[in-house]
């Protein structure tokens, strides 16, 4: 399996999954049902133009606006298709090597977005290879807990620790590194994750909020 294109499986996992529950289900994503999930996938593919207000605050009003017009003018069967298509040769994601690294764990979170908002869910049993990627992105997580200020270190069921901040008092995050993927990027209410640690900040962890 070491060949395994998991951004393209994922991907094709989260298309299933929306063609099956149309534009209205719910989604993890505050505020969003599966359509603006869509919307919000392949505008990142498709407008390089509105997407920098993605990750850039002051830029953020022109990307939903956009988001917006996709959704609207965009028959939801066709949306699914885009996303399924992956992006167009001229999108600088559809650069080579960029589909492994940029969406891997953005499809994996996703497809969980949609897969979690419904009742009686259960975790997915993933591959002991998969599981190993996901926890080697883990990192990218320190960026996304910089502003909190507890010293985090994830641990995985074999032993392996990962400490993605440094200050404050230490918590530690117990779970797989899918279930530790998905409280990295902020789900932690749907993540199976024990938290332990100072009560402080434990405290402090279970009342902030961040968002992938």
């Amino acid at each position: 399996m070491a060949n395994q294109n998991w951004a393209r499986a994922e991907r094709d996992a989260l298309c299933d999954l929306l063609a099956e529950t149309g534009p209205d289900a719910p989604t993890l994503c505050e505020g969003w049902t599966t359509g603006d999930l869509a919307a919000h996938l392949v505008l990142r593919e498709r407008r390089p133009d509105a997407a920098p207000g993605i990750m850039v605050p002051l830029l953020a009003g022109r990307t939903e606006r956009v988001q917006r017009r996709i959704l609207a003018e965009t028959p939801f069967p066709r949306l699914v298709g885009l996303l399924r298509q992956g992006p167009p040769a001229w999108s600088p994601m559809g650069l080579p090597g960029v589909d492994g690294v940029a969406n891997t764990v953005e499809f994996f979170v996703h497809h969980e977005d949609v897969r979690r908002a419904r009742p009686e869910w259960e975790p997915r049993q993933l591959s002991a290879a998969f599981e190993d990627l996901l926890w080697r992105r883990l990192s990218a997580g320190r960026f996304l807990l910089r502003r909190v200020p507890v010293q985090v270190t994830l641990a995985e069921p074999e032993g392996r620790t990962q400490r993605l901040t440094k200050n404050g008092k230490q918590a530690r995050v117990h779970g797989l590194p899918s279930e530790l993927t998905l409280w990295t990027a902020g789900r932690g209410r749907a993540a199976r994750v024990e938290v332990t640690g100072e009560a402080e900040a434990v405290n402090v962890l279970s009342r902030s909020r961040w968002r992938m």
